[in-house]
């Protein structure tokens, strides 16, 4: 017994030795080099135990914001009309004006901020282009003349007529170019450049190459361009505003109507005449055309308009009002 004991130990004290002398010989490729002796490695590099994570400390953090998010959308808004300049807007309504009021704190503003007193104003407006039936009402472009002019620049009008009598009375009332179809080439040359283009109806057929050229200042019906009484065309275009729709967003327009440091009421009667003027684009039995209505100035936020009393309203006929009676 004791005998095998002793055995088993030496084989044990061998292995050992084997193990820790283990080594691989590597031939060189060189007959004159010597040989080296490289001891095997069975070990791989330690690796940088990974950072943990907290999940709780985050889930936390994340379930608080949306718990702030919440409270702030939870508030109710206070009542009345805030009574300090500065206040949290999120904690009132926001403010619909009377266009007087918002007059008065454009001008305020522009006080408070030491901005130009004759900078322009200007009236954004969001439209319903809905005709019904899956129809919109097209962008449209039209021109107008504001009861308080704020410009005094003229502008170039051209006016298409054969006629040389009338090509006299255009150039006699103003007209920065007038003629036939001899203007034709000239402006697709770009010889001849105008804010405006009229003309009589007998010309149009002949004017159809300029289609592409003046897009939407080609003469048109609608927008007052076509016409026999040549001087009220001209008063019209000369000293008249253009309002368009923009053709990106479809159902929005912009457009200056004033200066700050006109009256109030002349900067009332120039932002009756664009609406009044837009509205003319769709039926009055649609309802408003005009959604919605900001005012603002060149460095002022926009202020919310009370609209409805501004909007022109459908003509009662004859059958209603004897229904009613």
């Amino acid at each position: 017994m004791a005998a095998t004991i002793r055995y088993l130990g030496r084989v044990l004290i061998h292995r050992q030795k084997h193990g820790l002398s283990k080594t691989t010989c590597q031939t060189s490729l060189y007959p004159c080099s010597v040989n080296v002796w490289v001891p095997s490695r069975y070990f791989a590099a330690a690796t940088k135990p990974a950072k943990s994570t907290k999940k709780g400390v985050k889930d936390k953090t994340s379930d608080e914001k949306t718990d702030e998010t919440e409270k702030i959308k939870s508030y109710s808004f206070m009542e009345g009309e805030p009574e300090d300049d500065v206040y949290l807007k999120r904690l009132y309504p926001r403010q619909i004006h009377e266009v007087e009021k918002a007059i008065q704190l454009l001008k305020k503003f522009q006080i408070l901020d030491f901005t130009n007193p004759k900078q322009g104003v200007y009236l954004d407006l969001t439209l319903d282009m809905a005709l019904g039936k899956k129809k919109k009402v097209e962008p449209f472009a039209s021109v107008l003349s504001f009861p308080y002019p704020f410009v005094s620049e003229i502008n170039k009008v051209a006016v298409f007529t054969g006629n040389a009598s009338e090509i006299k009375i255009a150039e006699e009332n103003g007209a920065a170019f007038a003629g036939g179809t001899s203007l034709i080439q000239k402006i697709l040359d770009d010889e001849i450049q105008s804010d405006f283009y009229v003309a009589v109806p007998e010309i149009m057929p002949e004017l159809n190459p300029l289609k592409k050229k003046l897009k939407k200042r080609f003469p048109k019906l609608t927008r007052k361009s076509i016409g026999r009484d040549i001087p009220k065309m001209l008063e019209l275009f000369k000293t008249g505003h253009e309002i368009k729709v923009d053709e990106e967003r479809e159902n929005f327009l912009k457009t200056k109507i004033a200066t700050l440091d006109m009256p109030s009421d002349q900067i009332v009667a120039n932002l009756q005449a664009v609406i009044s003027e837009v509205c003319k684009h769709r039926p009055l039995s649609l309802g408003p055309f005009v959604v919605r209505a900001f005012l603002r100035t060149s460095t002022s936020e926009g202020l919310l308009l009370k609209i409805e009393p501004l909007l022109p309203k459908e003509v009662e006929t004859k059958e209603n009002n004897k229904e009613d009676a």
